[in-house]
């Protein structure tokens, strides 16, 4: 591989609401120096527009954020779209909230894991996006995050473990990447910075995460793609904020 480095577009969200828009914002991360993408809340666009548009700029579709009603109720509309791309990887963003309970987690990983059979069937991976609410501990003495993984099928249910929030619940973001080898495809590169007394997100490697154990930790695992991230930028253009964490990557020595 080329590259293992991608922007998520979640990131310049609020440049990515037209058609024209998400042209003008993927020409303009393929200048920062990014060769890949995963697209997330982006604007109405049809699949085969934005083919082209990442076609023209030569930008890799590495992953998408793509809700999990549509992977349960249209997963061969889901696979012919990444097929389509050439992206092999579909991620969900977050848990259903009607799942937020002990009894609720383990049934997710049961339901999720057949629908990630079915777009397995395609070619196409189902990864699991981390918030910190998941570490909230049960009275099982499990923490959501182990449940889902822990009752989900190994084979297909995989993660997306985001460094920032798994940090963000107290838990060890490098530990997370190692114990999921085999089913942590992609990952979210997110720093956090301590602002006063607040936790803030920050541009990768200005912020306090221990980015050599990560980094160590994702070659163990067999990570295919780091996923730039960053929420909020704050006072800084968040194109700027994708330039800098890009920058500070090459400075560890990724590409």
């Amino acid at each position: 591989m080329a590259t293992q480095l991608a922007a998520q577009l979640y990131t310049v969200r609020e440049f990515t609401k037209t058609e024209s828009d998400i042209a003008e914002t993927v020409k303009k991360v393929k200048e920062l120096g990014y060769e890949a993408v995963q697209c997330s809340a982006l604007g109405p666009i049809e699949p085969e527009a934005l083919k082209k548009i990442v076609d023209n700029e030569g930008i890799t579709i590495c992953a998408t954020h793509t809700s999990y009603t549509r992977m349960r109720d249209e997963p061969q509309a889901v696979i012919d779209e990444h097929q389509l791309w050439g992206c092999k990887h579909a991620a969900i963003g977050g848990l259903p909230g009607e799942y937020r309970s002990t009894e609720g987690y383990s049934k997710f990983a049961k339901e999720a894991s057949e629908v990630a059979a079915h777009l397995a069937e395609g070619g196409i991976t189902f990864s699991y996006h981390n918030h910190s609410f998941e570490l909230e501990r049960y009275d099982d003495g499990r923490t959501g995050l182990q449940i889902l993984y822990e009752d989900s099928d190994p084979k297909y249910f995989n993660s997306e473990i985001d460094t920032y929030w798994i940090q963000h619940g107290g838990g060890d973001p490098a530990d997370w990447i190692r114990k999921l080898k085999g089913r942590a495809y992609i990952v979210h590169f997110k720093d956090m910075a301590v602002v006063g007394n607040s936790q803030r997100y920050a541009e990768v490697g200005e912020g306090n995460l221990n980015w050599a154990a990560i980094l160590n930790a994702c070659t163990h695992a067999e990570v295919e793609w780091y996923i730039v991230e960053q929420d909020s930028c704050y006072e800084r253009d968040p194109f700027e904020s994708l330039s800098i964490s890009l920058k500070n990557l090459q400075a560890m020595g990724l590409s």
